[in-house]
C-alpha cells in the first residue's frame, strides 16, 4: 500500500503543535465539513502528514502520522462525521508560511491556496517534499 500525504489544519488557541507533541498521539476531531470528513476517511494508517497552524500564525509547523484511521467523532452529536488519531513524528526546522507557499511555483496548485478554508486536504508526494525541501531553508 502507498503511503499517501495530507495536511492538517488547526488554530493553535484550540490545538497546537505543543500540544500535540505533549500528547504524543491524539485524537484529530471537530471536523465539520463533507470534504474534509470525507479525507479522513481516505487515510490510512501510516500516512503522514503536515500540522498547519491556522488564523494568525499560517504555516506549516510539523509532520504527524496517521496511527488510527477514521471512527464516529464522539464530539459529533449528528453522528455524521469522524475522527482519526495521529501521532506526533516531528517539529520541521523551520516553519513554512502560507505566503512561502503561495510564491513557490511547485506549489500552485496545493489545496491550501485553491480552498482555503479546507482543513484537511490532500498533497501530492511532490508537493510534500516541496514543503520539506522549504522548512529546512530559513525565509
Amino acid at each position: 500500500m502507498t503511503k499517501k500525504y495530507w495536511l492538517l489544519k488547526s488554530e493553535p488557541s484550540t490545538w497546537s503543535w505543543e500540544d500535540q507533541v505533549q500528547s504524543k498521539i491524539d485524537m484529530w476531531d471537530g471536523v465539520r465539513n463533507y470534504q474534509a470528513r470525507n479525507n479522513l476517511m481516505k487515510m490510512k494508517k501510516g500516512d503522514h502528514c503536515f500540522f498547519y497552524h491556522s488564523v494568525n500564525e499560517k504555516s506549516v509547523i510539523g509532520i504527524v502520522e496517521v496511527h488510527k484511521e477514521h471512527y464516529p467523532d464522539p464530539t459529533d452529536k449528528s453522528k455524521r462525521f469522524v475522527a482519526i488519531d495521529v501521532k506526533a513524528l516531528k517539529k520541521l526546522k523551520y516553519p513554512v508560511t502560507l505566503d512561502r507557499i503561495k510564491k513557490n511555483k511547485k506549489l500552485q496548485k496545493i489545496s491550501l491556496i485553491k480552498q482555503s478554508r479546507l482543513s484537511v486536504m490532500p498533497l501530492t508526494i511532490s508537493e510534500f517534499k516541496e514543503i520539506i525541501k522549504l522548512s529546512n531553508q530559513n525565509e
